[in-house]
């Protein structure tokens, strides 16, 4: 039984590892040499559904997929996504591992969001460097203007994202047998969950004008 239930869950990750791959050809926003995509929100559902170490595994074949395909960043670009999905999927998705509420979800996006834009600011600071050829005190100038704003607004909108979308994923899922059904109410959609998912909407309006409005004039849209 232990090993049926191991190969549906490699199968639902092998599922949303290809959606978050398929992600990035429907929706993406270049910032300079920055880009945003909602493939960390697949991912950080990835890390509720399944566990943190599901989780940071999916962030690594995405990566590395994005890598192989889509990037214009390189190996730079490789680093940066894993460090970029993997936080998010990490921090998410130990807490709700611990804490398996609706409640545990909304701390969970939080930290994600707290810990993806500092790991990134950290980041930023020793490997950005490297990669545009140009001194540190340069990359420290672009954090208040650029990287700070695009990675906190990126982080918010993939972790409002995410919210929305687990729920009713996660209660097909259960309802189709693909995951076990938990005891007791769980995450359970109530009005208080009404609520966030309203407050994640706004979320991603902020983020969005964010993008687009306080880093005017540095963006490209990209569809394909």
């Amino acid at each position: 039984m232990q090993k049926k239930i191991n190969i549906k869950n490699l199968a639902l990750a092998a599922a949303l590892c290809a959606l978050a791959f398929v992600s990035m050809f429907v929706f993406r926003i270049k910032v300079q040499f920055l880009t945003f995509d909602a493939k960390d929100a697949i991912i950080g559902i990835t890390s509720l559904l399944l566990g943190p170490v599901y989780g940071v595994c999916s962030a690594a074949v995405v990566a590395l997929l994005e890598f192989l395909s889509v990037s214009d960043t390189g190996f730079y670009g490789l680093i940066m996504n894993f460090l970029s999905s993997g936080t998010f999927a990490l921090a998410c998705g130990v807490i709700y591992k611990y804490k398996r509420t609706f409640k545990g979800a909304v701390i969970g996006m939080i930290m994600s969001v707290i810990s993806v834009t500092a790991v990134m600011m950290l980041a930023n600071l020793f490997i950005t460097p490297l990669f545009m050829g140009a001194p540190r005190s340069a990359v420290i100038a672009m954090l208040p203007s650029l990287l700070l704003p695009f990675n906190l607004a990126k982080a918010a909108m993939s972790a409002a994202i995410a919210l929305i979308i687990y729920k009713p994923l996660s209660s097909g899922l259960k309802r189709a047998g693909i995951l076990p059904k938990t005891e007791g109410q769980g995450y359970r959609f109530n009005l208080r969950s009404a609520l966030i998912s309203a407050f994640a909407v706004l979320i991603i309006i902020i983020a969005i004008l964010v993008l687009f409005l306080y880093l005017d004039g540095s963006f490209e849209l990209i569809r394909s």
